[in-house]
């Protein structure tokens, strides 16, 4: 991030309190690392047109800026939030998709992280959507940890960061969501 860490975190505090001017100076701080998480979640493979890095960064931009109320005590939690809207945004896109057109692509094999959120399967975000609201209701933590990494493409420290837990417990409680979540999309054990 080209702007100090410490001006961000003030940034966010200040709007969490409602000060929109504050999110105003922020966006333009965090626009480059928004391109990243936008670009690693699109980038690679081939998908739509219609949708580009630019397009789900601004989208991401005005889905912010209308939430009525954000809590973000620091950039983690900014980009844990950031993650989350770009979750939303590949998911009614995909299931518009569908919408349109029955009979999109079958679900990955494996669990890319890049093929499970880049756009040329709007099926398997769909089915990814559903999968991760369901495990929300048994295990939020889990939930929050594959969004973040799955639709913000936040490191496995930055995710740790944003949902308060040590890294050694990332690691283990992102472990077994992966293994729920091949077991949902794919019905059978990994091997």
């Amino acid at each position: 991030m080209a702007s100090s860490s410490s001006e961000v975190t003030v940034l966010l505090r200040r709007w969490s309190s409602g000060d929109v001017s504050a999110r105003d100076q922020l966006i333009p701080l965090v626009y480059a690392e928004l391109r990243v998480l936008a670009h690693s979640r699109l980038g690679g493979a081939p998908f739509d047109s219609s949708l580009d890095t630019t397009e789900v960064v601004h989208e991401a931009y005005l889905r912010l800026v209308d939430a009525p109320r954000v809590d973000l005590p620091a950039r983690a939690s900014f980009l844990a939030l950031a993650s989350e809207v770009m979750r939303n945004l590949l998911v009614d896109r995909a299931r518009a998709r569908l919408a349109a057109k029955r009979g999109g692509g079958a679900i990955p094999s494996d669990l890319d992280e890049d093929q499970l959120v880049g756009e040329e399967n709007p099926e398997a975000i769909a089915d990814l959507d559903d999968a991760l609201t369901r495990l929300a209701q048994l295990k939020p933590r889990q939930e929050q940890l594959l969004q973040q990494r799955y639709f913000g493409g936040l490191t496995l420290e930055e995710s740790a960061a944003a949902t308060g837990v040590s890294l050694a417990t990332a690691k283990r409680e992102l472990r077994l969501a992966r293994a729920w979540l091949a077991l949902e999309l794919k019905g059978e054990p990994l091997t």
